[in-house]
């Protein structure tokens, strides 16, 4: 098959770009020609995406119209997987294609105006559909502004109603719990449209297990935004009583308030940032590890790197946030502490790293759920056969 991706980015970011390219690196392996119609390289890691994607194409470098025609004409896809794209004029012209569309939903910005799904002031997370409400009392017009001059943008209600109405169109969108199957059906999607898939990471060497070392490790991998509460982690690492040293991977636009934070909190000589870093290096951490820690405040679509964790036989420890329960099963493979509940959080991290053959016990309960339930392989045969069908049936009549 020739699989054409779109997505607003090039290169890595945060979870949905390592989707992106273990996914297209698991089709290459699989014999498919991939491609990539995209939007601003992201500085980080391009050369994986330099070599896994041979056909790209750059949609915002000239009018999108432009660029789609010479992506369909050069590089002729049966199948659009789409990723994350606002774009109304592109996805207009991907829908008058007439060539099977389907969408990776990874997280909510498809229908929520601040794209995830909590209150920026008091972190209440929000369960409605999309409505009136989000412009007032909620207030979601007004958006920070990541990537321009001014801080603030403005985000226009009829323009995200719109972009529901052209992805309701779409041949198939792919979820990957059923908390993100139910956020899809309250905005008025057919469920017969709605395909779970999980987006699991790729399972790299089984044979590595960690060695709960006394070091007392914990890790956390991740970008360093608001929502994903590395703020509410470093207050709950404060509260655990025994030494442990806590590595910090990821980056982002909060990470120098967290480490301005960790100061405050007096967690300079046991709480280290370490910034954007290869895999193979956070794959050495975890085997040194005794727990691993996922401590979004935002409803988290899914958590892949909590799988990830588990891979390497860690107990996870989470806030109940989302979709993370959907894997996370509490006392079985680590545990699931209460919403913002940092001294819950705080007794369960050092109940693991006082307690190591329960540690080991958990790690390796999940272990075996990643290994029956989340494997890269039938992943990709997954995603293998609904592309088959999307080519070979009629694309859905959907409710618009």
């Amino acid at each position: 098959m020739r699989i054409l991706f779109v997505h607003e980015r090039f290169g890595a970011f945060g979870g949905a770009e390592a989707n992106i390219l273990a996914t297209a690196t698991g089709l290459r392996a699989r014999g498919h020609t991939v491609g990539i119609l995209h939007g601003p390289p992201t500085g980080k890691g391009e050369a994986a995406w330099l070599n896994t994607f041979h056909y790209r194409l750059h949609f915002q470098s000239e009018s999108t119209s432009t660029n789609w025609r010479t992506a369909c004409e050069s590089f002729q896809p049966e199948v659009i997987y789409v990723h994350k794209v606002a774009d109304m004029e592109l996805l207009g012209q991907l829908l008058d294609s007439g060539i099977p569309i389907i969408r990776m939903v990874h997280d909510h910005d498809l229908y929520c105006m601040r794209s995830y799904k909590y209150n920026y002031f008091t972190r209440h997370i929000c369960e409605r559909a999309l409505s009136p409400y989000c412009v007032f009392p909620c207030g979601a017009s007004i958006v920070r502004d990541r990537d321009g001059a001014f801080p603030l943008k403005w985000v226009s209600y009829t323009a995200k109603l719109r972009e529901l109405e052209l992805n309701r169109k779409f041949h198939r969108l792919i979820v990957a719990t059923q908390f993100m199957k139910d956020e899809l059906l309250r905005n008025h999607f057919d469920a017969e449209q709605i395909e779970l898939h999980a987006p699991v990471p790729p399972t790299g060497d089984t044979s590595w297990r960690s060695s709960f070392s006394n070091r007392n490790v914990i890790v956390y991998a991740g970008q360093i935004i608001r929502g994903k509460g590395v703020d509410v982690l470093l207050e709950s690492l404060a509260q655990v009583r025994i030494p442990f040293s806590c590595f910090i991977f990821g980056d982002g636009d909060h990470r120098e308030a967290c480490e301005k934070h960790s100061r405050k909190l007096g967690l300079t000589d046991r709480v280290y940032f370490k910034g954007f870093v290869p895999q193979e290096e956070i794959a050495a951490c975890y085997r040194e590890a005794s727990v691993a820690v996922v401590s979004s405040v935002w409803p988290e679509p899914f958590g892949a790197v909590g799988l990830e964790a588990m891979r390497y036989g860690l107990p996870v420890v989470a806030f109940d946030a989302g979709g993370i329960r959907e894997w996370l099963i509490n006392s079985q493979n680590g545990f699931l502490v209460p919403w913002m509940d940092r001294a819950s959080f705080a007794v369960r991290v050092e109940e693991l790293l006082s307690d190591k053959q329960l540690a080991r016990q958990m790690g390796e309960r999940g272990r075996k759920l990643v290994t029956e339930q989340y494997e890269f392989s039938k992943y990709i045969t997954g995603l293998e056969n609904l592309f088959s069908r999307s080519i070979e049936q009629p694309a859905l009549a959907v409710m618009a």
